[in-house]
């Protein structure tokens, strides 16, 4: 899977988050953080490797990334990622694919 096909129930559905479940308002607010959430993963994996969305979505081991970071993120409520504490797994591929090595 490219990470340009991660769509916001699949990453739900990883958080163990049940949309059909949710009533109201708390729906839309948990589409918008997933949708969120994406969009942080996606720009912290380009700003950390220094490629860009097209060349990230030619590596599908990008797309374990985003899942992590974003369940990470919705676990923690927030919207930042801390590079000091990545995953090990985050960590390793990330760094297979480093440009920005200064």
């Amino acid at each position: 899977m490219k990470v340009s096909e991660i769509k916001v129930d699949d990453l739900a559905n990883y958080c163990r988050v049940d949309f059909e479940q949710l009533e109201g308002d708390e729906k839309q607010i948990e589409t918008n953080n997933f949708t969120m959430f994406l969009k942080v993963a996606k720009e912290f994996i380009k700003n950390y490797t220094g490629l860009s969305e097209k060349q990230i979505d030619e590596h599908e081991d990008f797309t374990i990334v985003v899942y992590i970071l974003v369940n990470d993120m919705h676990d923690t409520r927030t919207f930042t990622i801390d590079k000091s504490n990545l995953n090990v797994v985050v960590s390793t591929i990330l760094g297979f694919h480093n440009n920005n090595l200064l």
